[in-house]
């Protein structure tokens, strides 16, 4: 591979005009307009007398442009060319031959730019904005990198339809990747890396930050409090919901697609390369007990940005970055094809217990059995369904086999009421209405108990009783943020239960089960009318209190093997998700949420505990230094939310994105996939209670708002047959063969009779 041949430059090359960028405080970036003059060799200009290299400083030294040390840096692109190379030799890129990449594809090209990157800015010189500012703006479509540029991340054509695409793209017509899988995710606050590129953060004195196992067993032990109102359900439904938004790109091994355990105990060159592992103290009080010092953790993969640009290390999301019901559905159009039967528009299910007369299970998982599963035998499966972490814990199962049967059971509707209809029409159809479902269910009793109405109305989350919702900016890109991703959604983990209940269907408590033995373990739902048990249980248990204290179910034994006496940690995962991805500490994003900084620990009372800020005086060095999920799960709840300030603003901005920035979003008007007036005033009739109530078997009481704890006044059990929960009338979609005027003149002539 050789780089083309050079073209003598005029020193003007240098004085073409140029487009200013000037960072908040910080160095003004020069970067030479896209549309040039065929001499000029610039990739990109800086404001500033140059450090440069030995090969750009000859080569404009063989061009006569012996200004060179003059007030400009120029990085051409021929150096980039040349970093490229250079990576090459490093880097072996995959090259695949279909337009369907994998995650681990696309990291060998995400590895490749970062390569090309560090070269960059080493040789140069970069300062921390000329990273995240400037070297994203070389076109790298000039340049040898466009050989290797995946196809999906540019030239994507749209084409406006009903139905939204089952990856995300063209959710966005003018951005197509907006939204997309496979796309980095968002930033809020540019990243801090040790290096200012790829390292892990390390403390604001420069010493490395306390271990994540540290942090979690001093800040997070388990002190057992509970909420007083909030059930397990808004749990269940929260993990639901993080499941549809996110799943980071990390190496998975090829057998069974789980991550690899090649970190501990072994030797430098028989590691995966992305090994972070956690380190474990001596003297921990808990795994000290097994002589256990290290747990596995493998680095994200590096994401591609759109057209290949350049920078620091991004992470990926391998979901669409719109609630659009993958969880049930999938990501791919291969992957949704596989999960359907082919007929009347239905998803493939287990009618496991059919002989009783009750509903059917998610399909068997077959095709990898492993993947997320504990199996404690050959003959035992594990469940199908359109997200792969679906037996992660029953609870989660629950709620993927909840709404597969809403979809079949909407679908069954559609096809009694439009038998013209083939399977492609019932199933799309099907589709959009279960994903309005969950949209609908999210943002008008799910999010109001997690933020509070005042935050729900300060961020514009408040639904339209009526009419449409015009609120559809083109401009917002609904990909999600990498601090909702890696901490702030990950406040459930403060809520889990020790043990998950089952209650009988007169409300009586029946028995429970650790969650630790739930864990990719789904098999207590063979039993024939346990699944509405574990239901009964859901609306039924109170959910631990929000705070900075986690359950040992997550802490000791997360991921347990059949017959160990102990896991991995969650929240030490947590805390070392957030180093990787590169996120500021917990008081970057304070200040970001408009909150006040701390320059010592005594500036943090009042926003949380006295003995949490005590934990944190005895572990970190500074304030800027504490981690963001932990920061975030200790703070104090704002009233009338389960949520302290910096959790509720930063998962509010996510949920404002993904209401703004969706084409598809259920309330729009004027589109394609818009739903009739009628439709949708049906739609935003629906609670989750009805959902429950038509598609489990023995339930006949349930409260109004599950997510809530039952109350005579407030939140009254009320019988799934009365008015007082209403079924969606479907007949809304029913649709003549003959087109509208003929429906009509049926219409008329049923009412004459």
């Amino acid at each position: 591979m050789t780089i083309t041949r050079w073209r003598l430059a005029a020193a003007a090359a240098l004085t073409v005009q140029t487009v200013l960028l000037c960072a908040g405080g910080g160095a003004c970036l020069q970067l030479a307009p896209p549309v040039a003059s065929p001499d000029i060799e610039c990739a990109l200009l800086l404001d500033r007398p140059g450090t440069t290299s030995a090969f750009d400083y000859n080569l404009n030294l063989l061009r006569g442009m012996f200004g060179y040390g003059g007030p400009h840096t120029c990085i051409t692109y021929d150096a980039v060319n040349h970093a490229y190379i250079q990576a090459r030799k490093r880097i072996n890129v995959a090259q695949p031959n279909t337009h369907m990449w994998a995650p681990e594809e696309i990291a060998t090209v995400g590895e490749l730019l970062l390569d090309i990157s560090t070269q960059l800015a080493k040789i140069y010189g970069l300062s921390y904005e000329e990273i995240e500012k400037a070297l994203p703006l070389i076109d790298t479509s000039k340049t040898l990198i466009r050989e290797v540029c995946p196809p999906f991340l540019a030239n994507v054509e749209c084409r406006p339809g009903k139905y939204r695409r089952y990856d995300g793209l063209c959710t966005n017509l003018q951005h197509p990747t907006w939204g997309a899988k496979n796309t980095p995710f968002t930033r809020l606050i540019g990243p801090l890396f040790a290096d200012g590129m790829n390292a892990p953060r390390i403390s604001v004195t420069g010493n490395p930050l306390p271990p994540a196992r540290v942090v979690s067993r001093t800040v997070h032990p388990d002190d057992g409090y509970h909420d007083h109102a909030g059930t397990v359900m808004v749990v269940a439904w929260g993990q639901f919901m993080d499941h549809d938004y996110t799943l980071t790109a990390t190496p998975l091994d090829p057998h069974n697609r789980n991550e690899p355990e090649e970190c501990c105990n072994r030797p430098p060159h028989l590691k995966n390369p992305y090994c972070m592992e956690i380190d474990v103290p001596e003297d921990d009080y808990f795994y000290s007990l097994f002589k256990l010092r290290c747990q596995d953790f493998v680095r994200g993969f590096s994401a591609v940005r759109p057209g290949c640009r350049l920078g620091s290390r991004t992470p990926f999301n391998t979901l669409p970055g719109v609630i659009d019901g993958n969880t049930v559905y999938g990501a791919s159009e291969k992957f949704a094809k596989f999960l359907r039967t082919g007929y009347g528009g239905l998803l493939r299910m287990n009618p496991v217990f059919a002989e009783y007369g009750l509903k059917d299970l998610l399909p068997l998982k077959l095709d990898i059995p492993d993947e997320g599963c504990t199996r404690p035998n050959k003959s035992m499966y594990c469940f199908d369904g359109g997200e792969i972490r679906v037996n992660e814990q029953l609870v989660l199962t629950c709620m993927h086999t909840l709404m597969a049967r809403e979809h079949n059971r909407v679908a069954t509707a559609l096809g009694q009421i439009n038998p013209h209809w083939d399977d492609e029409t019932i199933y799309q159809e099907a589709r959009r209405i279960t994903i309005a479902e969950i949209q609908h269910i999210t943002y008008n009793e799910f999010l109001p108990i997690l933020l509070g109405k005042e935050v729900m109305d300060k961020f514009g989350l408040l639904l339209q009783k009526q009419g449409y919702w015009d609120g559809y900016d083109p401009n917002v890109n609904p990909n999600v943020i990498d601090a909702f991703a890696a901490a702030a959604f990950r406040f459930g983990h403060s809520l889990l239960p020790t043990a998950v209940e089952r209650w009988s269907k007169a409300h009586k408590f029946i028995a429970s089960k650790r969650l630790s033995d739930l864990i990719r373990q789904p098999y207590d739902l063979y039993r024939a009318g346990v699944l509405d048990e574990y239901f009964m249980g859901l609306m039924n248990q109170v959910a631990q209190a929000m705070d900075d204290s986690i359950t040992q179910e997550v802490t000791s034994h997360l991921f347990k093997k059949p017959g160990a006496r102990f896991g991995m940690d969650l929240v030490a995962f947590n805390m070392q998700r957030g180093r990787d991805f590169g996120l500021p500490g917990y008081m970057e994003f304070r200040k970001f949420c408009g909150l006040s900084g701390a320059d010592n620990f005594n500036d943090l009372f009042g926003t949380m505990s006295n003995t949490t800020i005590n934990r944190y005086d005895s572990i970190y060095v500074h304030p800027s230094d504490v981690d963001l999920w932990s920061g975030g799960v200790s703070e104090r709840p704002l009233p009338g939310s389960m949520l302290g300030p910096t959790f509720a603003c930063i998962i509010a901005t996510q949920f404002s994105y993904s209401r703004r920035g969706d084409r598809f979003w259920y309330e729009l008007p004027n589109q394609p996939s818009s739903f009739t007036p009628e439709q949708l005033q049906e739609i935003r009739k629906l609670k989750l209670s009805r959902v429950i109530c038509d598609n489990t078997d023995l339930i006949d009481t349930i409260q109004v708002y599950p997510m809530v704890l039952p109350d005579h006044e407030i939140n009254p059990r009320v019988p799934c047959r009365s008015g007082i929960l209403p079924s969606i009338d479907l007949t809304k979609w029913a649709e003549s063969p003959a087109g509208p005027a003929l429906l009509l003149d049926q219409l008329g002539k049923k009412k004459k009779k």
